[in-house]
Order: structure tokens, then sequence, then C-alpha cells
């Protein structure tokens, strides 16, 4: 199937996702992009992502949560499930509070809000892990120069990262190092974001000294 179709359907996915707050429209979208991506994932290192982008959609739900609980929801609510120990703030972070009551209303609302965003991020990742970046590039018309290069580090980032993840982690298996837990995520991610990063800008770099997208006359035996 043609790249940009994947691209289609699954921003078709994620706005209808940040269109509802209903957990089970959400979970029905999110059920449907992982069976979608389990069955026609192709096997090539940029279409790994998808983890990726899974595990970084329960991150965002936790945090939301735990933000939730520590300082508070703009939905009051009734049901008081607990109370923490509120810390009194100046008189300028007026409307901002640390602890206190937590309430049912209060953690719906973030949960709802937090499965949202990340239903959204699992259907990008789905879009990652089913179009092929290289073709999708090659799909583009050439006028479109300045778009075709910012599109190149923007799409080929995400799947750099995970296969450079997988690279080093492996590398410092073999070498007896921890490669999880905070220290090995630590001695990992720098280098994993510079590879990533430079390989995405080496790619486009190549793209403009090629004249990728160049429109100037030129005789037609020449072009």
């Amino acid at each position: 199937m043609h790249p940009g179709a994947w691209w289609l359907w699954a921003l078709a996915l994620g706005t209808a996702a940040t269109r509802t707050t209903n957990p089970l429209l959400l979970a029905l979208l999110i059920t449907v992009s992982g069976y979608v991506v389990a069955v026609r994932r192709p096997h090539a290192p940029w279409a790994r992502s998808y983890g990726a982008f899974v595990k970084l959609a329960a991150a965002v739900l936790v945090l939301r949560l735990a933000f939730a609980i520590v300082l508070g929801s703009p939905i009051p609510g009734t049901h008081t499930l607990f109370t923490l120990p509120e810390v009194p703030l100046p008189g300028w972070a007026q409307g901002i509070r640390l602890g206190g009551r937590v309430t049912a209303e209060g953690l719906t609302f973030a949960l709802y809000d937090a499965l949202r965003l990340a239903a959204l991020l699992i259907c990008v990742g789905a879009a990652n892990a089913l179009a092929s970046p290289s073709r999708l590039l090659k799909s583009l018309p050439g006028a479109l120069y300045e778009l075709g290069v910012a599109v190149v580090v923007a799409l080929t980032f995400a799947p750099n990262l995970i296969a450079d993840v997988r690279r080093l982690r492996a590398a410092r298996r073999l070498r007896g190092r921890p490669d999880k837990g905070v220290r090995g995520l630590v001695q990992v991610g720098l280098p994993v974001l510079e590879g990533a990063l430079e390989r995405s800008v080496s790619l486009a770099a190549a793209m403009d000294a090629r004249g990728y997208g160049r429109t100037a006359e030129v005789p037609a035996a020449v072009r």
C-alpha cells in the first residue's frame, strides 16, 4: 500500500481521537491501530518504532494522572478518594496547589484527557511503523523542496532513534555493561539522540547536495 495512504489513515484515526473523550471509542481506536500494525508491519528497522510510541503513550498516561494527584484538577468533584498533605504556597502562586483533596471526578477527567493524547501518539506510531519514509519521500513532487527536506528529518528521526537504541543496548550487553535502569538510560540516551539526529540531517544534506526538488530552467536534454 502507498505510504501516504497509511499516513492519511493514521491521521484520520488521530483526528477522531482528538474529537472525543469516550474511553470506549479511544480504546477501539488504539485496538484497531495495534491490530493493523501487528498484521501489516513489514520486517524493517524503521518498523520497530511502534513499541516506543506505545511506551511513550503509557508514560504520558501515568504522568498525567500523577500531575492530577499532586497538582490537583480543574474538575473539583464531590467524591473524595483520599487527601494528601497540602503544601502552602506564596500569594503569587494563587490558583496552584500541591497536595490536598483528590477526587474521583478529577482523576476520571485526567484519565480521559490523557487517554486521548495517548491514542493520538499511538496512531502516529502506527504510521511510522507502516509507512516507509523513503517511499513516501519518493512520492513527493519535486517542487516541494523545503517541505521534502523537513519531512526527511522528521520522518527518519524516530526510526533512526529506535534502531540506535537497539544497536547500543545490544553492544552494551555484549560488553557486560548494564543496558537498563537509570544508569543505562543515561549512558545510552545521549549517543542515541546524537546519532539519530545526525543521520537524519545527513540524509537531508545529501538530498540538498543532489539538487532534490530544484526547479531551475535548464534545457530538456540536460534535465
